[in-house]
């Protein structure tokens, strides 16, 4: 939603313009201001889910390789597409680049180090999976060090997360779906009322974010999804329809691609709005036509990318990277032997 209200303001070269952007109402300006928030949902489902999937592959070289097929295809067909057209159309940091630049954050960019190494982000959304990907490293360590050296040898890295997340607060939202993860804490709050306390722990948490401090969101965060969690109550069922089910199927690709297509229709609100078109005009239809094109884009992505491609990359990269652990060679022998019966 951030982007529905940071592009029409203009610099979509990085210089000054006068953007499209109708003069807002301050309660207005807040509201919108809190969809630049949603990242916090989706640290706390990764925080749900990364250790049980660690877990359930019980192989780090087989987690990480399907970690690498769920994240990178989709990213890295648009990280080509925007160093291809980039500097063609003079996007932002592209305009007067020389070879050196475009190298370093080429591949600061690719390797999601753009922050700590102070070069430009590429991809506006793509900050959060350096968070993404750290937190996988640093689970997937504490875990193997827990496993096989106890509480002595994964006592450092525990105390090395802690540290982040006081460093960066918006990272203990991971610990809110690994907390939930583990003990199976869920509140069943069912039909009108469960959705009226899920909607007010919303709030609560947002506002928190957005006025106070994120550790001051945890504990309504905490409740909201313990309330997600729980398949009877009024959060989940309003969840469960099948248009929320399928944005949800999306959400990655439409979290990537809609800056991409968002972009064109800036520009053309940009030459509009200096012809004299009224802003209030240029808005509505930017948020329109920019919600109804990014869930087509980011549908097409999730068919092409996230499924056929990622089929394919599967198919023939898996057999060069990861070997079958004994128990998979056992049940594929047997698998065979059995069709041969």
């Amino acid at each position: 939603m951030d982007h529905f209200y940071d592009m029409p303001k203009g610099g979509v070269y990085d210089v000054p313009d006068p953007g499209f952007l109708p003069p807002l109402w301050p309660w207005l300006q807040s509201v919108i201001n809190v969809g630049g928030h949603g990242v916090e949902l989706f640290f706390m489902i990764s925080g749900f889910l990364i250790p049980a999937s660690l877990i359930r592959h019980g192989s780090l070289s087989q987690f990480f390789f399907d970690r690498i097929l769920r994240i990178m295809p989709v990213f890295l067909v648009l990280h080509i597409a925007l160093f291809v057209v980039g500097p063609v159309v003079g996007y932002k940091f592209f305009r007067g680049i020389d070879a050196g630049s475009y190298v370093a954050v080429f591949a600061s960019n690719l390797l999601f180090l753009q922050d700590l190494l102070g070069l430009p982000i590429a991809q506006q959304n793509a900050w959060t999976l350096t968070y993404e990907w750290a937190f996988y490293i640093w689970f997937a360590a504490s875990f193997t060090a827990l496993k096989f050296g106890g509480r002595t040898v994964a006592g450092p890295l525990v105390l090395i997360g802690a540290a982040c997340a006081f460093h960066w607060p918006i990272t203990a939202f991971f610990c809110i779906g690994m907390l939930l993860s583990a003990v199976k804490f869920r509140i069943n709050a069912p039909g009108a009322l469960g959705l009226i306390a899920g909607l007010a722990c919303a709030v609560a948490m947002y506002a928190g974010l957005t006025l106070s401090h994120p550790f001051a969101s945890l504990l309504p965060g905490f409740l909201l999804f313990a309330m997600v969690l729980a398949p009877e109550s009024g959060v989940s069922r309003a969840l469960s329809t099948a248009p929320l089910q399928y944005v949800g199927k999306v959400s990655y690709s439409l979290y990537l691609v809609h800056p991409f297509v968002l972009f064109p229709l800036q520009v053309v609100g940009l030459k509009l709005v200096a012809l004299g078109v009224d802003r209030w005009l240029l808005w509505a239809a930017f948020i329109g036509l920019g919600a109804v094109m990014s869930l087509i884009a980011s549908a097409i992505s999730y068919e092409l990318i996230e499924v056929r491609l990622r089929r394919v990359l599967d198919r023939y990269l898996r057999g060069l990277f990861i070997r079958p652990s004994p128990d998979m060679q056992h049940s594929v022998s047997a698998g065979t032997h059995a069709i041969r019966r």
